[in-house]
């Protein structure tokens, strides 16, 4: 019999999944070309879930369910409140984007993009390999099908075949090491494995082997190289509103599966496990940087920087646990938390400002398209301009900080080694602002490379949530301190259990 417990800890879930069915089946008897019903259902949804979920993490409850097979805890429910509204926000920012690209005749998008953020929610939630492997399955099914959802786009299918063969690819080296790890100590159980590690006289060969490929596929979900083929490819060949949702909320995803497999369940590992996020952190930041200094497309430079900025996350990841034994874990992985959240409200803004300026015919994805953009549109050039800004790290802007509070979590360690990653870090990203301030040349100092100027056609909905995004970026670079005790009191939470 499953106890109240159990219910407990997923009811934001169960709404999301009826709500999911709600949507698909209402949507059987829409008209409207913009899906008006639909996607006001959706809002409302994503709306009451995240709700639900910051009601969950502020009571700072940790619950444990279905035969532990799922946990409610505060760091959990608040990246699952923040994917929910990242989902939102995209959502908001594409809509009409979607709607002139015949990518509305169906309620697909809203549909899809639900059971992607279920398949988000069970993998933050999971306690159990196998539930984690379902969640994942979840949302890369549901991001394949969003890929390819532009049918007529022949660069979209193509996008979605990569991705498909990829991804799959991945998940099998994936579940191949969830199998070994399985069979190493005979358990499903986060918890259980931790406690055999712990009690285990030796560490098994085939162990390790499986560790390699359970990095694997976290690097791949990351986007980190050697495993970030997929990421350009699929960010400039997709529809730009698709970009946007793989782009943000999965990686928060990505961040809390890391988080419970490497540190809630293979901790007694880490030793091996940040010698592999070593070196992909500084290949990645090198990768990344570089490779996006030579692109003219916008969606391809975010993707490249996607990669770099992905590399400062495993930064935080692997200070956790420095030379000796030292255990830094709330500073590190606080700090990574925080990396990423603000990097997914970064990235909300520079894909939303792109979805704001392109129109019926026009898709603004090269460099060149934003020549001379002051000229028209001051006030969003400046969105841009805080954007770019704020991924580059420079004050008082929340990138800023963001990159700052990893520096500390390394230097605070007093490893040697890891100071020296700092100082690599620091000049990575001066070498990555070059390709951010470039795009704010092109906008402020270029000449536009067309007479007319640039329509925008926005509801005004869209522009207050553009507003309020952008805003924030400067707001929570002034004042850090509530989402970073956020972050950190949710790290105590897990680390405590």
């Amino acid at each position: 019999m499953v106890d109240q417990l159990s219910w407990l800890a997923i009811y934001p879930d169960l709404i999301l999944l009826v709500m999911a069915c709600v949507v698909l089946l209402v949507d059987l008897v829409v008209t409207s070309r913009l899906r008006t019903p639909t996607y006001t259902l959706t809002l409302v949804t994503l709306a009451v879930v995240a709700l639900l979920q910051a009601h969950y993490a502020l009571s700072g409850d940790v619950i444990y369910g279905w035969g532990n097979m799922v946990v409610s805890d505060p760091m959990g429910n608040w990246l699952k409140c923040f994917a929910a509204i990242a989902t939102g926000v995209a959502l908001i920012y594409g809509r009409n984007y979607a709607a002139e690209r015949e990518m509305l005749r169906g309620g697909e998008l809203f549909t899809l993009a639900l059971f992607a953020l279920l398949g988000i929610f069970i993998m933050i939630s999971a306690n159990n390999l196998l539930l984690i492997y379902l969640g994942l399955e979840m949302l890369t099914l549901s991001s394949y099908a969003l890929v390819a959802l532009r049918r007529d786009a022949p660069l979209a299918t193509e996008a979605a075949m990569k991705y498909f063969v990829l991804g799959a690819l991945a998940s099998g080296f994936l579940l191949y090491g969830l199998s070994m790890l399985y069979g190493s100590t005979g358990t499903l159980d986060l918890n259980e494995i931790s406690a055999a590690l712990n009690n285990a006289p030796g560490i098994p060969f085939v162990l390790v082997l499986g560790l390699v490929f359970i990095v694997a596929g976290l690097a791949f979900k990351l986007g980190v190289v050697p495993f970030h083929m997929w990421i350009p490819d699929v960010y400039q060949g997709a529809p730009t509103v698709v970009t946007l949702l793989v782009g943000s909320a999965p990686k928060l995803a990505a961040f809390a599966i890391a988080i419970r497999l490497l540190v809630e369940g293979l901790l007694p590992l880490a030793f091996d496990w940040q010698q592999m996020l070593v070196v992909m952190s500084v290949v990645s930041m090198l990768v990344g940087n570089l490779a996006a200094i030579v692109q003219t497309n916008l969606k391809r430079m975010l993707a490249f920087s996607a990669i770099a900025q992905m590399g400062f996350v495993l930064l935080g990841l692997l200070a956790g646990v420095a030379e000796g034994g030292h255990f830094n874990g709330q500073i590190a992985y606080s700090s990574a938390m925080f990396y990423v959240v603000t990097y997914v409200l970064s990235t909300l803004m520079a894909f939303g400002m792109m979805l704001t300026l392109t129109r019926a015919g026009f898709e603004c994805e090269n460099l060149s398209d934003l020549a001379g953009l002051n000229r028209n549109h001051a006030f969003y050039t400046g969105m841009i301009a805080v954007t770019m800004l704020s991924l580059a790290g420079l004050p008082p802007l929340v990138g800023f900080y963001a990159k700052l509070s990893v520096l500390q979590a390394l230097v605070s360690t007093g490893s040697i080694a890891y100071i020296w990653l700092a100082v690599f870090a620091v000049v990575m990203s001066l070498i990555g602002a070059f390709f951010y301030l470039r795009v704010l040349k092109v906008m402020y100092f270029d000449e536009p490379v067309k007479d007319e100027p640039m329509r925008v056609d926005l509801p005004i909905h869209a522009r207050v949530v553009l507003t309020v995004n952008g805003a924030l970026l400067l707001i929570l670079g002034l004042l850090p301190g509530g989402l970073m005790d956020l972050c950190a009191q949710a790290i105590e939470s897990l680390l405590a259990k």
